[in-house]
C-alpha cells in the first residue's frame, strides 16, 4: 500500500462534501444552515460551560433536583443525564484500596506519656470513670488491655492538667483497648492539657443519632491532644466548641484514624473533626475515610474548622470521602475552611464577619469525594498549599470575605473562585473544566493506577521552585525544587 500524505488523506476527507455540490441551491443553503447551528449549538455550550466553572460532579445533582417532582419523563432525563455527568467526571471506581492501610500504620506513632507521671491502672467502666472524675495533674490512665463498653451518661474530664504535667488516658499499646460508646458523647472534656492515645473507640448505638461525639471537647479544654486512637461509627468523632465565653483553643489531633462502617442513618451533622470558634488547632497525619450523610442534605465534611477562630492548620492528612462505603447519593467535602457556615449566637466573636482567618490546609490527599476537595467559605487570607486532590470536584472558594493564596497544588479538578471571593493562584496543576465534560483525567495519568491510589509516579514528575519550606506527607522534608502536590515519593508512605 502507498505511502498517504497529510494532503492527500485531506483531500480524501471532503469527499463527502461532492454531493452537496450537485444538490438544488435552497437544499444548499438548508444544509449549510444546519451546519452552521450545529456548530453555534456546541461553541456556545463549550462557552457556557467554560463561564459557568461548574464541574461535572457539581451540576449533576442540581439538574436532578430541578427535574424531580416532575412527570416520570423530565424526572428520568434528569436522572439520566446526572448519571452521565458524573460517569464523565468521575469515571473511575474507587476499587479496594488496600495501601492506606499501612499508610496508617505508618501514620500511626506510638507517643510516651512524658516525665513526672503518675501511672494509675484501671480494669473496669466503674475503675476509668472514678479515675478520670478524680484525676490529679501528671496521672497517666491506663487500661488493661480489654474490651470496656460504655453506657448511660457521658464521662466528664473536668480536672485540670498543667503542660509539664498532663492527663494522660491512654493504652500501653496499641490494638489492645476496645472503648465502645452506647452514649450520645464518650468524652466531655472541658478542662485543660487531656491527652488520649492509643484507643480504639467505637460508637455502638442501635440509632445513628445517638451516638454523636467520641470526644466533645468545650469551653476551657484549652491543650487538648488526641493521638494515635482508632475511632469509628460516630457522626462527629471530635467535636470542638467554645462554651460560657471560654475557647478550647491549641488542640492537637494527629496520628489518628476515623471512619465509619456504614453510611450514618442520621440528619444530624457528619463530619469527623468538627471545629468551631477554636484558633491554634493542628490537625496533622490523619487517615479520614467514610463520613456519609444518609439523611437531611446530605452534605458531609472530612473535617472543617469554621466559626469565627484563627491561625488553624490542616496538613499532611490522608482524606478519602469514599472508601469502603460508595455509591450514595449526597455530596461529600474533603477538607474545609468555613464548612457550611456557622449561626452568630455560637460564633467565637457572636458575628461571625468571617468564619476563619489566617488559616492554612496543606500538604494533604484527598479523594474519591463527590462534591469539593478542598472548600473555603467566607474565611481570609487563607493558604491552600501543595495538596494533591484525585476525583474531587476541585478547589472552591467563596465569597466576598474570603481571600485565598493557592500555590502548588496537583488538583485532578478545577480551581476556581465564585460570589466574588478573592484568590491568588500560582503555578498549580488543574483539568480544564470542558476536558472534565469529555471525560478526560490528565492529572490520574501522572501516577501508576490513580484509581487504586497507588500513587507512585509513572514517570519523572514536572517540578516547581519555591524558596518557602513545604511539608511533605510521606516524608519530613522537600527539596528546593518540589513535586506538585503533596508527596515527593509516595513509595516512602507504604515503606
Amino acid at each position: 500500500m502507498p505511502h498517504r500524505t497529510g494532503l492527500t488523506e485531506a483531500g480524501d476527507s471532503l469527499n463527502f462534501l461532492l454531493p452537496i455540490t450537485t444538490m438544488p441551491r435552497q437544499l444548499k443553503w438548508i444544509l449549510v444552515l444546519l451546519a452552521l447551528a450545529v456548530f453555534a449549538i456546541a461553541a456556545g455550550a463549550v462557552l457556557l460551560v467554560e463561564m459557568a466553572g461548574v464541574p461535572p460532579r457539581v451540576l449533576a445533582p442540581y439538574i436532578e433536583r430541578r427535574a424531580s417532582g416532575h412527570n416520570a419523563i423530565i424526572t428520568g432525563l434528569g436522572q439520566a443525564i446526572g448519571a452521565q455527568l458524573r460517569a464523565s467526571d468521575r469515571g473511575l471506581d474507587a476499587g479496594n484500596i488496600p495501601v492506606f492501610t499501612a499508610i496508617g500504620a505508618r501514620l500511626n506513632g506510638n507517643p510516651s506519656p512524658g516525665g513526672n507521671a503518675s501511672l494509675v491502672m484501671v480494669r473496669s467502666v466503674d475503675d476509668a470513670i472514678q479515675a478520670i472524675t478524680r484525676a490529679q495533674p501528671g496521672d497517666v490512665i491506663t487500661f488493661f488491655p480489654g474490651t470496656y463498653r460504655f453506657e448511660g451518661r457521658r464521662i466528664v474530664a473536668a480536672a485540670t492538667g498543667s503542660e509539664n504535667r498532663r492527663i494522660v488516658v491512654r493504652a500501653e499499646k496499641p490494638g489492645t483497648v476496645f472503648i465502645e460508646f452506647n452514649l450520645s458523647e464518650g468524652f466531655t472534656v472541658t478542662a485543660p492539657y487531656w491527652t488520649f492515645e492509643n484507643l480504639h473507640i467505637r460508637g455502638v448505638c442501635r440509632e445513628h443519632a445517638d451516638c454523636e461525639h467520641a470526644f466533645h471537647v468545650v469551653g476551657a479544654a484549652k491543650h487538648f491532644e488526641a493521638r494515635n486512637n482508632v475511632i469509628s461509627d460516630f457522626n462527629a468523632h471530635i467535636k470542638v466548641n467554645g462554651f460560657n465565653n471560654e475557647m478550647p483553643d491549641y488542640g492537637i489531633v494527629e496520628f489518628n484514624t476515623f471512619s465509619n462502617t456504614s453510611v450514618r442513618r442520621t440528619s444530624n451533622p457528619v463530619t469527623p473533626i468538627d471545629v468551631v470558634a477554636a484558633s491554634y488547632w493542628t490537625i496533622r497525619r490523619n487517615l479520614i475515610r467514610d463520613f456519609i450523610k444518609g439523611e437531611g442534605d446530605r452534605i458531609s465534611y472530612g473535617a472543617f474548622v469554621k466559626g469565627g477562630g484563627s491561625d488553624n492548620i490542616l496538613e499532611r492528612n490522608v482524606v478519602l470521602c469514599e472508601a469502603d462505603l460508595k455509591g450514595s447519593s449526597g455530596q461529600r467535602v474533603g477538607l474545609s475552611l468555613g464548612g457550611g457556615g456557622t449561626e452568630k449566637q455560637f460564633c467565637r466573636d457572636r458575628r461571625c464577619i468571617v468564619e476563619q482567618d489566617h488559616s492554612t490546609i496543606q500538604s494533604n490527599l484527598i479523594a474519591h469525594c463527590s462534591d469539593d476537595g478542598i472548600y473555603v467559605n467566607r474565611s481570609a487570607s487563607s493558604k491552600l498549599v501543595h495538596n494533591t486532590l484525585i476525583d474531587t470536584a476541585g478547589i472552591n472558594v467563596r465569597f466576598p470575605t474570603s481571600s485565598a493564596d493557592v500555590v502548588g497544588n496537583a488538583v485532578d479538578g478545577i480551581i476556581r473562585s465564585a460570589n466574588d471571593a478573592l484568590m491568588r493562584t500560582d503555578d498549580n496543576r488543574q483539568v480544564a473544566l470542558l476536558k472534565l465534560y469529555l471525560g478526560m483525567h490528565p492529572e490520574r495519568d501522572l501516577y501508576l493506577n490513580a484509581a487504586s491510589l497507588n500513587l507512585v509516579w509513572a514517570a519523572e514528575p514536572q517540578r516547581r521552585q519555591t524558596l518557602e519550606p513545604v511539608p511533605d506527607l510521606c516524608q519530613a522534608s522537600r527539596p528546593k525544587l518540589l513535586t506538585y502536590g503533596a508527596f515527593e515519593d509516595f513509595a516512602a508512605c507504604v515503606r
